[in-house]
């Protein structure tokens, strides 16, 4: 529940931003605001000051800004309006003003990123300590697209599909640009340099992880599952598994092998803590008809805080914005040109999602959330689909070529036929959302 409400929380505030903006050019402009909207529906909260309405509605999913002279309806284009207030009709004002007024939301949001991700910086953001690190391999899941193209524990990547990668934080753009495309890497290994290709239906999008390239993990527990074999057994945060009956333990990714190998009998698990070694015993168990033993234990991520001066947090926040608005432009590319799968929209449900957890745990995560999804609430607003920003900035550009309007007749079916794709967009991530939500 409070990753629900977190979530419609962080939603709300870039609905703001984005009809903040299309009501202060339009006061700018002269435009007479009638409603500011944030969600649609029937109303819950209704205050009516000087001219304007401000409203928060049942359905948290977006907002408005009504302006007079604005489209159909009582007070649209085609409405009479009182001599006195028709220079402040929307309709009336010159195309660039309302090419500015339209535009004016999604610049809103992707002007957000630039504000909010420096002082996400300068607060000091936590890191995962491997993304620093070079791009070497500790561990490949067997049967996975990686083990299926040849790669070796060890393998260091050196270039994907041509793009330099220093480090494993560098791998997530040079994948963006090779999604659709067989992806070669090119490796560092003991017996020299190697290539290998990896298939272009891989779900690399998601990262080196999910085609079966893992990062180093010591077997450092970093979290305990209640009333599982290893709290009953006295395990703690911050023990190092040494050896779990006969078998050593090296790297995290060796306990689930070593687990299912001992089955559901007793073994002695040898363990570190406070620099000594202990012995402790327990007994693995399949718990909610899962086919695999578990003891109940969560690796330990290593991370790295870093804080920034203003100066360097701003610079940080700029490059930051830039990288995820450049990212952002590529998948929508490589998306209508079919190399990237429509798996990968997601919708409300995984927005609310992935802004509830954040918002439950720091500033600076809360902030980096924040400044992403506005990216993405920006761009896709800008896409020349009626009924979105984007396509009315395309009937204002028209309108300057030929130097005349469509007639209302005209766009009214063209933003019919906007609304058709929206709601099957919609209804895709809907989809999209509900499936990644059964699979977890």
């Amino acid at each position: 529940m409070i990753t629900i409400v977190a979530g419609i929380i962080m939603l709300g505030i870039l609905v703001f931003v984005h009809e903040l903006g299309h009501f202060c050019v339009a006061k700018l402009c002269g435009v007479k605001v009638l409603k500011f909207s944030l969600g649609f529906g029937p109303r819950l909260i209704s205050h009516k000051r000087g001219e304007t309405e401000y409203m928060i509605c049942a359905i948290p999913l977006g907002g408005y800004v009504q302006m007079l002279g604005e489209g159909g309806g009582e007070q649209g284009e085609d409405a009479e309006i009182d001599p006195d207030e028709e220079e402040r009709s929307f309709a009336k004002k010159s195309i660039p003003r309302r090419m500015a007024i339209v535009a004016a939301g999604p610049i809103m949001n992707l002007i957000l990123p630039f504000m909010i991700l420096p002082v996400a910086y300068m607060v000091g953001i936590n890191l995962p300590a491997y993304l620093d690190e070079p791009v070497c391999v500790s561990y490949v899941i067997p049967g996975s697209e990686a083990a299926e193209a040849g790669f070796r524990s060890g393998d260091c990547i050196l270039k994907i599909s041509g793009m330099d990668v220093a480090t494993w934080t560098d791998t997530g753009p040079a994948l963006v640009n090779s999604a659709g495309e067989p992806i070669v890497f090119t490796l560092d290994r003991d017996d020299g340099v190697a290539d290998l290709i990896v298939d272009p239906e891989n779900g690399a999008l998601e990262g080196l992880q999910s085609i079966g390239l893992l990062p180093g993990q010591d077997a450092v527990i970093g979290g305990l599952a209640p009333e599982m074999p290893a709290v009953e057994a006295g395990l703690n945060e911050g023990d190092r598994i040494i050896s779990i009956g006969e078998r050593k333990i090296v790297s995290w990714y060796e306990l689930k092998d070593a687990i299912q190998d001992v089955g559901g009998k007793p073994v002695p698990v040898v363990i570190e803590r406070n620099m000594q070694q202990l012995t402790i015993e327990l007994t693995p168990r399949k718990v909610d008809g899962n086919d695999d033993y578990l003891i109940g234990v969560a690796p330990h991520h290593e991370t790295i805080f870093k804080r920034f001066p203003f100066g360097e947090a701003v610079v940080a926040g700029a490059e930051r914005t830039v990288d995820l608005i450049e990212l952002t432009l590529i998948f929508i590319q490589k998306l209508f040109a079919g190399h990237v799968s429509s798996s990968n929209i997601g919708g409300p449900i995984t927005v609310v999602q992935i802004a509830g957890q954040a918002a439950q745990t720091d500033i600076s995560s809360v902030l980096s959330i924040l400044a992403f999804l506005s990216i993405q609430l920006g761009i896709l607003n800008l896409l020349p689909i009626p009924i979105l920003d984007g396509g009315h900035l395309f009937f204002y550009t028209l309108e300057l070529v030929f130097r005349r309007p469509l007639s209302l007749r005209a766009r009214e079916w063209a933003q019919q036929i906007g609304l058709i794709l929206l709601v099957l967009l919609m209804g895709l991530a809907f989809y999209n959302d509900i499936v990644r939500m059964l699979g977890s």
